[in-house]
């Protein structure tokens, strides 16, 4: 595990970065106390497929026709 000042930090961001996006773990103190930790960015969900629902949801014919409990808000 690294630790960096906030000042060096600043000055190294870019291979900081680099650090976090290889596996390092790399923390920021801010007046000596742990302020950050850089991690890196992952995705666990696969990419979405558009249409992979169709045919799965129904509406009924009537779907968009007011509502009769809505009447008196209507007029």
């Amino acid at each position: 595990m690294e630790r960096y000042s906030l000042r060096e930090a600043q000055d190294r961001l870019r291979q900081l970065i680099d650090d976090a996006r290889h596996g390092k773990t790399v923390l920021i103190l801010d007046e000596n106390e742990q302020a950050v930790q850089l991690v890196p960015v992952t995705t666990t969900q696969k990419p979405r497929k558009a249409g992979t629902a169709r045919g799965l949801v129904k509406m009924a014919p009537n779907f968009d026709e007011p509502l009769a409990d809505f009447d008196e808000y209507m007029t």
